[in-house]
């Protein structure tokens, strides 16, 4: 389980998956530095009693610039060429809902173009094997809303969809997003109400795409090993029954 103790800042230093893995202050001499940072947890509340709040729209424009046309103006009822075109490049996505227990959002990837456009108003996102906890599509069944997020690596600008989705088992919609001759079992019929483009500002702040910048994966236990700690009663011998059930399932 995590270590931690008090260092002189008042700060939690964490102890992370193994005992002799820890990321402390001192720990400075990678080129990832500016990645990995400091893995500290405040003692005491970082939010303090007085803290002020922002509750209205007003005051909330009052601390930002009138936003130009090209913002407010460039939002697509119908998907267009440049809209195609991305959705066909794009291999990941993020989905985004919200039903009775509050908000929920996910990761979907698949080979470029996976999401399908049925029509320059209708998508088709297909539902492939994973960990069946069913958040997005039970929160769907309850609230049709959802927001669409595409990422294309090597571009910094995204392509943000929303509308209202419908889960659909109908075999005949399945079947062209088949991989290895296995159609998924349910997908999401997307109707589309907004398309526009994002800027590239917070992909050319974080240097997504810039491999210099990625991690060492090594410098975090494995999936399995955090899983450990973060499921209560979860023994090492049934994490790693499980992990092998997952990986006979497959990716499709």
């Amino acid at each position: 389980m995590p270590i931690a103790e008090e260092n002189a800042a008042g700060l939690c230093t964490v102890e992370i998956g193994r005992p002799d893995h820890r990321l402390s202050g001192q720990d400075r001499s990678s080129v990832l530095d500016c990645a990995v940072m400091d893995i500290e947890t405040p003692v005491r509340t970082a939010v303090p009693d007085d803290t002020s709040f922002i509750t209205d729209e007003v005051g909330l424009r009052k601390l930002h610039h009138q936003p130009m046309s090209r913002a407010t103006d460039k939002v697509l009822t119908a998907l267009d060429t440049h809209c195609l075109r991305i959705l066909a490049l794009s291999p990941f996505c993020v989905v985004s809902t919200q039903g009775p227990d509050g908000a929920d959002i996910s990761p979907r990837g698949d080979p470029p173009g996976f999401v399908r456009a049925l029509d320059e108003r209708t998508l088709l996102l297909p539902d492939r094997v994973g960990n069946n906890r069913l958040d997005a599509m039970t929160n769907l069944l309850v609230n049709p809303r959802i927001g669409l997020l595409f990422l294309v690596p090597g571009m910094n600008e995204t392509l943000r969809i929303n509308g209202t989705a419908r889960i659909t088992d109908d075999a005949r919609l399945l079947a062209a997003s088949a991989i290895t001759n296995r159609p998924p079992k349910v997908g999401l019929v997307v109707s589309i109400d907004e398309a526009f483009l994002h800027c590239p500002k917070a992909l050319i702040r974080s240097a997504l795409w810039d491999g210099t910048r990625h991690i060492d994966r090594a410098i975090l236990p494995s999936y399995a090993a955090m899983l450990l700690d973060h499921v209560r009663g979860l023994t090492r011998e049934e994490n790693d029954r499980q992990t092998e059930v997952m990986a006979e399932r497959g990716l499709y």
